[in-house]
């Protein structure tokens, strides 16, 4: 495509402009890129308001949000609140949305809102990609609402999913990104925060809800004397946790949450960074911690090893024996581990401050939103083309 005849994409997800999640964040930035390029028109629709100063096209569809959901019933294929929400959003698109206006449309929400966008005759819909920022599940379409899934073309956040869909599905291997300008070393304003100015403090970021195991990462920390342990989130276990963190760590914990905007201070706050995820997508939190300079401690899977190094070495002597360092990276370990997970809580607390600059500077030349645009651009105009 020329800037004559450029790509007119949509981005079609609920929480765009309303939300700063990973998926959210991750298509607002690509989108942000790729419209001041001469060879591509962007459009995003997602439920926000529009702001002044993108560069980008903004539609908005209302939407009921999930928190009103979390108690409705579980039912295929309205499995969770996430769904019910997804529909809520459907029904407005279809307001809106007008297919011929576009080449080629992006979302990473299932089922939903990608049945909408593959709605129509073949020769009378734009060409479809399908994000797996929430999983590969779709795309293996195995049984129940999964079998009608479909897509011209499949942006794989990890070389698993890559590997597992690459004879199924047109597909590009596209990491998510960061703002490198954004997110840099340096102090945060802990006093803001809530955050004693000496503490010693342990960041996770993530949504409160079983897969990401806060309880389990609360219990590892607890076990630290003299930590304090910042979470940023929310979810239906925010009751439970904070009944846990008091009986644990009375006086030692802070939960909250922010705005993006607000994230590059709040991770400056932090010694070290917590995920306890087993299984991610991509897990955008992992190169925002790096970026800003903190030691990242991971469960130990293929995803968490290709994001935060090519390269994993056991450590010498010094360290457990449990655990493997990627150097001046971050730390891999097995998360069901709880007494492991301390372990590496107080070498990560110990690493040396100098190497925040090259945490940065790693993150920055793999995951910077203008390098993970570019594969974007790439490979819509290829599907566009198809």
């Amino acid at each position: 495509m020329t800037a004559a005849n450029p790509v007119r994409v949509a981005f079609v997800l609920p929480g765009l402009h309303r939300v700063s999640r990973g998926a959210e964040t991750a298509f607002e930035a690509v989108a942000r890129e790729l419209a001041k390029r001469s060879d591509f028109d962007v459009t995003l629709i997602g439920s926000g308001e529009q702001r002044s100063g993108e560069p980008y096209k903004f539609i908005h569809a209302d939407i009921t949000p999930r928190e009103k959901f979390e108690k409705w019933p579980r039912i295929p294929p309205m499995r969770n609140e996430y769904r019910w929400e997804e529909l809520s959003f459907v029904r407005p698109i279809r307001r809106v949305y007008r297919p011929q206006n576009f080449d080629v449309t992006v979302t990473c929400s299932f089922p939903f809102v990608n049945w909408l966008l593959r709605a129509g005759r073949k020769d009378k819909r734009p060409r479809h990609v399908f994000v797996t920022q929430n999983g590969d599940w779709p795309a293996q379409r195995k049984n129940a609402e999964y079998k009608f899934f479909s897509c011209d073309g499949l942006v794989c956040t990890n070389p698993e999913y890559f590997d597992r869909q690459k004879n199924t599905w047109r597909c590009a291997l596209i990491p998510n990104g960061i703002d490198a300008t954004q997110f840099t070393p340096g102090s945060g304003p802990r006093a803001e925060f809530g955050i004693p100015a000496d503490a010693k403090v342990v960041l996770m970021v993530s949504a409160l809800i079983p897969s990401k195991r806060i309880l389990e990462g609360l219990r590892a920390i607890a076990r630290v004397p003299d930590v304090f342990f910042l979470a940023a989130g929310d979810g239906p276990l925010r009751a439970e946790f904070d009944s846990l963190a008091t009986q644990l760590m009375p006086g030692r914990f802070r939960r909250l949450t922010t705005t993006m905007d607000k994230m590059p201070s709040l991770y400056r706050c932090a010694d070290a960074f917590l995920h306890m995820s087993r299984e991610e997508a991509f897990g955008n939190v992992y190169i925002e911690a790096l970026a800003t300079g903190l030691p990242v401690i991971a469960h130990d899977y293929t995803t968490a090893r290709w994001i935060l190094s090519p390269e994993i070495s056991m450590i010498g002597n010094s360290a457990p024996a449990n655990f493997q360092s990627l150097e001046t990276f971050g730390w891999l370990v097995n998360t069901a581990n709880e007494t492991a997970i301390a372990d590496v809580i107080r070498a990560a607390l110990a690493s040396p401050r100098e190497h925040a600059q090259a945490r940065h500077d790693f993150a920055a030349s793999r995951f910077a939103w203008p390098i993970v645009a570019k594969k974007y651009a790439s490979f819509l105009t290829e599907v566009a083309r198809s």
